[in-house]
């Protein structure tokens, strides 16, 4: 697998979260990942992106949500930023406490983290960024990387 990188400017709009949805699922089976682990990393993906545009741009059309998804021989790294006003970890709810086991939200970072094998949330200059990051694991048949 040769290194690539992709950008993209999204508006924040539930429309482009499908877009970065199906780019990242479309990247992640080029670089050779089986279908469940596609899915996966889709899905993180798509949990990122409606927090950026849900809760960190809240829907402003002002503001954009910055996609970028870099391909290397030893990963799939997906870095997602909002500009909305940041996110307080410590403040998100655990939704495996009892509490939280019947909400109908509030399970989206726990989804990325499990689906993903590092996930790095930070404060950045104009928001929030998530790096999501999926090790590519040994060479498929046909010489394709993949993950096991």
């Amino acid at each position: 697998m040769t290194e690539h990188r992709v950008s993209y400017t999204l508006d924040s709009t539930l429309e482009t979260v499908d877009s970065a949805e199906q780019t990242a699922s479309r990247i992640a089976a080029e670089a050779g990942f089986d279908d469940d682990e596609v899915m996966r990393i889709a899905m993180a993906v798509r949990e990122a992106a409606v927090n950026a545009v849900l809760h960190g741009n809240a829907y402003d059309p002002g503001k954009k949500v910055k996609l970028d998804i870099e391909r290397t021989n030893y990963d799939l790294v997906i870095t997602i930023c909002d500009q909305g006003k940041g996110l307080d970890l410590n403040k998100i709810p655990d939704p495996l406490a009892p509490e939280n086991l019947l909400k109908t939200s509030g399970r989206g970072i726990f989804l990325i983290r499990s689906f993903m094998d590092e996930v790095h949330i930070r404060p950045s200059h104009t928001g929030t960024e998530i790096k999501l990051v999926k090790h590519v694991h040994g060479t498929a048949a046909g010489g394709k990387e993949a993950s096991q």
